[in-house]
């Protein structure tokens, strides 16, 4: 009874539901290791549909004045030159599979993600979300602290991962000029 009357609120919901695109997604490449079942199309397909779910909330952000623009931009600005990199890279007969700065990257975002989206639903959770979430550090909720901190992690990595995986795939675009 106390998890259904959690969701109360769309923050709530939205909360609920990208927990659940994200869990389905990791054990997706879980069992797509485990039982070998690794295709060309997954390499290309599974870090795009990652994207796609992680800049459209970042973007979301934006509008509900939770994340700056120029962070948006960076992200998105990543998202896409990585993309089109995997994009030429295919045109070649490359594939290019994702890095492991590129998986902290994703995962900062994924944490960055969760933190902005518990922050906006908490205060709908009653006395536990606030228990939990709402104790004070500095005078302000720990969970604004640490959304702060998340957001400037997760554009750190970002730009960090997109400069490592643009210099070592560089021969793919030098060799065309």
């Amino acid at each position: 009874m106390v998890i259904f009357a959690a969701f109360n609120g769309n923050e709530t919901v939205a909360l609920f539901l990208f927990c659940i695109a994200g869990l389905t997604d990791f054990l997706d490449g879980r069992i797509a290791r485990k039982q070998n079942l690794i295709t060309n199309f997954g390499i290309l397909m599974d870090p795009l549909a990652d994207k796609i779910l992680n800049c459209s909330a970042f973007i979301a952000f934006v509008e509900l004045r939770q994340m700056q623009a120029w962070m948006v931009v960076i992200i998105v600005a990543r998202e896409l030159a990585i993309t089109g990199l995997r994009l030429l890279a295919a045109s070649k007969s490359v594939v290019l599979a994702a890095e492991r700065y590129g998986k902290h990257k994703t995962i900062s975002q994924i944490v960055a993600i969760i933190a902005i989206l518990v922050l906006l639903s908490y205060p709908q959770w009653g006395t536990p979300g606030i228990a939990l979430f709402g104790w004070r550090i500095g005078g302000r909720p720990w969970i604004e602290s640490f959304v702060e901190f998340s957001k400037w992690v997760t554009v750190v990595l970002t730009l960090w991962s997109g400069a490592v995986y643009l210099w070592r795939n560089r021969r793919l675009y030098l060799d065309d000029m």
